[in-house]
């Protein structure tokens, strides 16, 4: 009968590899939760009403305007509100 029985650097190089897969799957959950997907589109609305704001120099309301409306972090709304 043969044995299964590995020898030592076949198992050192399994245990790396499986290391490795764990390591990256933990890295793309991580990934994955940290940016959600279903984040509703800003409305054209939305969009004029934070035009407005940032034409007439209210830029923090225009911010706050747009993260209450859409969930948007903080920095989100900023480079959003910066880009209209």
């Amino acid at each position: 009968m043969h044995s299964l029985a590995i020898s030592t650097p076949g198992l050192i190089a399994l245990t790396a590899v499986v290391t490795a897969a764990i390591i990256y799957l933990i890295i793309v959950a991580v990934r994955l939760t940290q940016r959600p997907r279903n984040r509703p589109a800003p409305s054209a609305d939305l969009v004029d009403q934070a035009r407005e704001l940032k034409a007439m120099g209210q830029l923090q309301e225009a911010v706050f305007l747009v993260r209450g409306e859409t969930g948007m972090s903080h920095r989100a709304a900023t480079r959003f509100v910066n880009r209209l």
